[in-house]
């Protein structure tokens, strides 16, 4: 049984960002830092964060503004890699922790690359139908990105539609492991480019809450496609997040840390809800149809440094 990782921030009456300071100042960070030739700043939480961010920008940054799967991977030497991976772990980047409370508001499911959104909305199945109480809706959240080769040459393999995006991939995820045909209801705007589109479909599977799959329109539009703070300040404003709400998250384990200081930020500040986030559990059979993706040392450095860039904004944020 792995130990269980560094605590993860919270928003809590009097500290908006408890945690932080625990996390990025955790003995695994600092010996990443010292094995790729960095020397701990003297400073306070802010001075330490704008260092981190520094730092793994120049070491830590594969991606240089692509998207992750065409992100170089580093040649490290197998100490090194060793380290890095034992870091992820302390920092709750590889093993899934299960939900830790009995009931939950809503359940939302973040979007991905295609293999990640089919394993998340089955993961969300298999937490509902074991009885976990949900009393609002389910949100599987996404975005009008275009998927890539890869993602539709991995979708054939396993025997899944070749979709066209990001969302659709989660809508037809969302239909065939729940088993409903068509929306009960839907709602959007084509603006006639997927930057300043929406889409909103709510499915009512029997015995089970509402799930509604929603594409976000970007925040900035001329620059960029929606991310997942967009798409989740968007899904707070139709599902009327209230004071108090609790909110489980469902993404990938390595992308824990980052996304859910996201959500500290987008959600539990202003909305003054409660977030947990986890991780899919990559031993569940029902997940099988389409395998984790291998995931090397370069990727949790990557995500590392975007659990350092989330934790960061949450804190200038407050």
């Amino acid at each position: 049984m792995p130990e269980l990782p560094v605590p993860l921030p919270v928003v809590a009456p009097g500290h908006p960002a408890a945690g932080i300071a625990q996390w990025v100042d955790a003995d695994p960070l600092r010996g990443l830092v010292a094995r790729f030739g960095g020397t701990w700043p003297d400073g306070d939480l802010t001075e330490l964060l704008r260092f981190l961010d520094d730092f793994s920008a120049r070491h830590w940054d594969f991606r240089g503004g692509r998207e992750r799967p065409d992100a170089r991977e580093p040649d490290l030497d197998p100490d090194t890699a060793e380290l890095v991976l034992d870091a992820a772990a302390a920092l709750g980047l590889i093993h899934p922790v299960p939900p830790a409370r009995s009931a939950y508001a809503h359940l939302v499911v973040l979007g991905g690359l295609a293999h990640a959104c089919v394993r998340r909305v089955g993961y969300a199945a298999h937490l509902l139908r074991a009885g976990l109480p949900v009393s609002g809706e389910v949100a599987v959240l996404g975005s009008f990105r275009q998927l890539s080769d890869w993602e539709r040459r991995t979708l054939a393999d396993a025997g899944l539609p070749a979709d066209d995006t990001e969302v659709d991939v989660l809508d037809t995820a969302v239909r065939r492991v729940f088993g409903v045909a068509a929306p009960a209801e839907q709602d959007g705007v084509d603006a006639g480019h997927p930057h300043h589109s929406w889409s909103s479909r709510t499915y009512r599977p029997d015995g089970l809450p509402p799930i509604r799959v929603l594409a976000a329109p970007s925040s900035e539009p001329d620059r960029r496609r929606a991310h997942t703070a967009d798409t989740q300040r968007f899904w707070a404003g139709h599902v009327r997040l209230a004071p108090g709400d609790e909110v489980l998250m469902v993404t990938a384990p390595i992308y824990v840390p980052f996304q859910h200081c996201d959500a500290l930020r987008t959600l539990a500040v202003p909305y003054g809800c409660a977030i947990e986030t986890v991780g899919v559990d990559p031993t569940l059979a029902d997940l099988a149809v389409l395998p984790e993706q291998t995931l090397t040392p370069g990727r949790y450095l990557q995500e590392i440094r975007s659990a350092i860039r989330s934790m960061r904004a949450l804190h200038h944020h407050r």
